[in-house]
């Protein structure tokens, strides 16, 4: 649970999955191209390690053990996703204002300085890093191209183009994102929803570092489809409206079957026809029975209230576990 005052004035929080070999790089750059260019700066790093099946929690260890006052470990029973391990450090953080930032290197640490400056110089309470081109493969380039731009149309007049990831969060949208827990969390979206003043920065993210990414196509269509689903009336209403368009083809047709009855005595005839319209509306059934089943889907695990994520371990300063323990997703934020 956030306090009502810092203790910090930054918390940088750094969901890790698999990420071995460039935590300790990642750290450095904070360190080198953050943290030194602003002496007397109060800060801390909580890194989330969300179920990682390598190294890198011992990596994590390490770097602890070099940077005891300053780096926090939070570890997560098992991988629950990504918004999830934010909303976990986010919960811990300390200081007057949040940073997410990857740990894979794609995001310059360096950015950080213009982030803050905007936070604590004009007043922006959330400040964005857009990104605006990216050192990947023309697949990925592409795939999220169509994702943001997707969402914008749908859901996000002010969504940019391709998206954004590495963000600073002020106090009062941080406490409304942990107030507000979505089953199916749209982190992006959740952060717009809010409403508060927010700033965008353009960048060009860069290469990763090392290792694979494991953001596969099959996650992005799920975020895709947390995010339309959960801000969007939009497939409800494409249902209701091709549902009319087809009532009123049918008839369309039978008025025109009646009529030639009527006028020129031909006779309804037509296997092939009919299997056609009962296979095209067949399929559009369905198709509307999975949009509505997304939705009803989505609501029963809102309703659940089940815990977003649960902490096996925080590990501070003390050198042990602080928490031997499970922190609540949905617990209340003071503020």
């Amino acid at each position: 649970m956030i306090s009502s005052a810092p203790e910090l004035d930054i918390s940088i929080v750094v969901p890790v999955y698999f990420n071995e070999g460039s935590l300790a790089p990642t750290l450095s750059a904070i360190k080198t191209d953050f943290v030194a260019r602003r002496p007397g700066l109060t800060w801390e790093v909580i890194f989330v390690d969300d179920g990682s099946g390598d190294g890198s929690l011992e990596e994590l260890q390490r770097l602890r053990g070099q940077n005891p006052t300053t780096v926090r470990i939070v570890k997560l029973t098992r991988n629950f996703g990504q918004v999830n391990a934010l909303m976990a450090g986010f919960s811990l953080a300390r200081g007057a204002c949040a940073v997410a930032i990857s740990a894979d290197g794609q995001d310059p640490p360096a950015l950080i300085n213009e982030m803050f400056d905007a936070y604590s110089r004009e007043e922006a309470e959330i400040v964005a890093c857009a990104r605006h081109g990216r050192d990947e493969s023309l697949y990925r380039i592409w795939t999220s191209r169509v994702f943001y731009r997707l969402m914008l149309w749908l859901s996000f007049p002010n969504m940019p183009q391709e998206g954004f990831d590495f963000v600073l969060v002020g106090r009062r949208p941080l406490a409304a994102l942990l107030r507000n827990p979505d089953a199916s969390p749209f982190f992006q979206g959740q952060l717009l929803w809010t409403g508060y003043r927010i700033k965008f920065i353009q960048y060009r993210r860069e290469a990763r570092r090392t290792g694979k990414s494991r953001w596969t196509f099959g996650k992005k269509l799920t975020f895709l489809m947390d995010g339309v689903m959960g801000y969007s009336f939009f497939p409800i209403r494409l249902i209701s409206f091709t549902g009319l368009v087809a009532a009123l083809l049918g008839f369309l047709y039978a008025l025109v079957i009646f009529v030639s009855k009527l006028v020129f005595g031909n006779p309804v005839q037509g296997w092939t026809p009919l299997m056609i319209a009962v296979l095209v509306i067949g399929g559009f059934q369905m198709l509307m029975l999975g949009v509505v089943g997304e939705y009803v889907w989505r609501t029963l695990a809102q309703v659940r209230n089940r815990d977003r994520y649960l902490i096996d371990a925080v590990y501070e300063v003390d050198g042990a576990a602080a928490g031997q323990h499970e922190r609540r997703g949905r617990e209340r934020v003071a503020v």
